[in-house]
C-alpha cells in the first residue's frame, strides 16, 4: 500500500468514526432538549391546569427520578440486546413522549409522559458514553467521548432558542394558539418528535460496539467495525478484547461489590464524580438563573438573553474541553476545573452573603458593583465547569470500569447524578428559605473544594490507556 492510499485510509476511518460517534450523540443531544424544553412551557402549564407550585415543581422533577431508573434499566438492556437496539428503544419512548406531551388533557397524563421521556433521558446517558468508549481508539477517546456532553449542552441551548421563537411567534405568550390552532407550549414538546425519529434512523444505520459483538461471539462482525474505526492488527485486537470478556453474564449489580461485600473501589470513584458534578450546583444557575438575573435588575426579556449567552459559554468551553482532554488528560482539566469552581463559587458566596431578601418578592437585592461581580462569577463558574466538569465526567464514565462491569457501574452511577440532581434541583428553593442564599452557595463551594481533594487522591489518569487496560 502507498503513502498515498494509506493516508487516504486513515482520513476514510476518521470520517467514519466521527459519522458514527456523532450519530451515538444526537442521544444526548435529545438528553439535552428533553430536559431543558420544560422551562419555556412550565408557566403556560401551571396557568392551563390551574397547578400550584408543588404540583409545578414536581412536573419538572419527577423527570429526573425516571431518568435514574432509565440509567439503571439501561444496563441490562445493552447488555443483553446492544448498545444499537437500546437507542432504537431510548428513541421510540422520545417519541412518544412527544406525541403524549403535546396532546396532553390533565396534569397526570403530563406527568406520565413525562416519566416516560425521562427514563429515555437516563437511557441515553448510559448508553452513548458506553458506546462511544467502546468504538473509539484511545488516542481520541477523551475528545470523543466529550461529545456527548456537547450534544446535552447544544440540545439545551436548541430548546431554550425552541422554547423562545415559538412563543415570540404565538405573539409573546407559550399560552397562546401557534400553528394549526395548537397551543404554543404544546409545540415545544412536539419539536422533539422530528428529532427522536432522526435518533431511530441514526441507530439503525451505525454499527454495533466491536466489544459487544465478542461477547456475543460475532468475531468476524467485529473485525470489520475494528478495521473501519480502529485498524492496526485487529485479529490482535480481536484476542485481547475477547481475553476480558472471557467469562459473560447478564451484569448483575451484585458483580459490582467486592468479596468483604462493599462496592468495589472503582464503582465508589465512579459514582463520587456522579454526584459532585451535581453537587457543586450547576443546574442551579440553569434552572434557577431568572432570579439571580432579575434580582440584579435585568428584565425578564434580559434575563432570557442573558440564560442563553450563559448557554453559549457552556458550549464554547466544552469545545475547549473537547480540544485538550487527550492532550491535557482527564485529571489536569478536572484539577484546574474545581479550582477555579471553588475560587467562583467562593465569591459568590460571600457577595450573597451580604445581600437582603426583598420581602414581597423573596428575591435577593444586590446594589452597586456586586451585581456585576455576581454576574461575572457566575458565568465564570460557567466556564470552569464547562471545559471540565461537564464533559470528562462523561468522559471518564465511558471509560474508567473495565469491561465486564461497565455497562451495570455506569449504570449505578448515572442513577446516582440523576439521584443528585434531582436533589440539588429540588432543594435550592428550600435552603434558600433557611440558610439563605450565602449560605446555600457556600455548600456548592464546599463540594466544589471537595471535588479537587477527591480527584488528586483517588483519580488515576486514563489519557491513552485501551479499555482492556482498565
Amino acid at each position: 500500500m502507498t503513502l498515498k492510499q494509506s493516508t487516504l485510509n486513515q482520513e476514510q476511518n476518521v470520517s467514519f468514526l466521527i459519522l458514527i460517534v456523532c450519530a451515538a450523540a444526537l442521544g444526548g443531544f435529545l438528553f439535552g432538549f428533553d430536559t431543558a424544553v420544560i422551562n419555556g412551557a412550565i408557566l403556560a402549564i401551571s396557568k392551563t391546569f390551574n397547578a400550584d407550585s408543588m404540583m409545578s415543581g414536581f412536573i419538572v422533577s419527577c423527570a429526573l427520578l425516571a431518568s435514574a431508573l432509565g440509567a439503571l434499566i439501561a444496563g441490562p438492556i445493552v447488555h443483553k440486546q446492544g448498545h444499537r437496539k437500546a437507542m432504537i428503544a431510548a428513541a421510540i419512548l422520545f417519541t412518544l413522549s412527544g406525541i403524549g406531551s403535546g396532546m396532553v388533557v390533565s396534569v397526570w397524563d403530563l406527568i406520565f409522559w413525562r416519566v416516560l421521556g425521562g427514563v429515555a433521558v437516563g437511557m441515553t446517558s448510559v448508553i452513548t458514553p458506553a458506546y462511544i468508549a467502546e468504538v473509539a481508539p484511545s488516542k481520541v477517546r477523551g475528545s470523543l467521548g466529550s461529545l456527548q456532553q456537547l450534544a446535552i449542552v447544544v440540545g439545551i441551548f436548541i430548546a431554550l432558542l425552541c422554547d423562545y421563537f415559538i412563543a415570540l411567534a404565538a405573539g409573546g405568550s407559550a399560552e397562546s394558539p401557534f400553528w394549526l390552532g395548537i397551543t404554543a407550549w404544546r409545540w415545544m414538546f412536539l419539536a422533539k418528535i422530528p428529532l427522536a425519529i432522526l435518533y431511530i434512523f441514526a441507530a439503525l444505520i451505525i454499527p454495533e460496539s466491536p466489544r459487544y459483538l465478542i461477547t456475543q461471539g460475532k468475531f468476524r462482525e467485529a473485525e470489520n467495525v475494528l478495521k473501519k474505526v480502529v485498524g492496526g492488527d485487529v485479529p490482535a485486537k480481536v484476542k485481547e478484547i475477547y481475553q476480558t470478556v472471557l467469562i459473560q453474564h447478564q451484569p448483575k449489580f451484585s458483580d459490582l461489590f467486592s468479596h468483604s461485600g462493599g462496592l468495589l473501589k472503582i464503582v465508589w470513584i465512579g459514582a463520587g464524580l456522579s454526584i459532585l458534578q451535581q453537587f457543586v450546583g450547576i443546574n442551579v444557575i440553569f434552572y434557577y438563573s431568572n432570579i439571580l438575573w432579575q434580582a440584579i435588575g435585568f428584565s425578564e426579556k434580559d434575563s432570557l438573553l442573558i440564560t442563553m449567552i450563559t448557554g453559549i459559554i457552556n458550549i464554547v468551553t466544552t469545545c475547549v474541553a473537547i480540544a485538550y482532554v487527550d492532550k491535557i488528560g482527564r485529571k489536569p482539566l478536572l484539577l484546574v476545573g474545581s479550582i477555579g469552581m471553588t475560587i467562583m463559587l467562593g465569591t459568590l458566596t460571600i457577595v450573597f452573603g451580604n445581600t437582603s431578601i426583598t420581602s414581597d418578592t423573596g428575591n435577593p437585592t444586590l446594589t452597586g458593583s456586586l451585581g456585576i461581580i455576581a454576574l461575572l462569577a457566575a458565568n465564570l463558574y460557567v466556564v470552569c465547569f464547562g471545559f471540565s466538569w461537564g464533559p470528562v465526567i462523561w468522559v471518564l464514565l465511558g471509560e474508567i470500569f473495565n469491561n465486564k462491569i461497565r455497562t451495570a457501574a455506569l449504570s449505578f452511577a448515572a442513577a446516582m447524578q440523576w439521584i443528585a440532581n434531582f436533589i440539588v434541583s429540588t432543594s435550592f428553593l428550600s435552603l434558600l428559605k433557611y440558610l439563605g442564599l450565602g449560605s446555600t452557595y457556600g455548600l456548592y463551594t464546599i463540594a466544589s473544594a471537595t471535588s479537587f481533594f477527591f480527584v488528586a487522591l483517588l483519580l488515576r489518569e486514563t489519557k491513552g490507556k485501551e479499555l482492556e487496560e482498565m
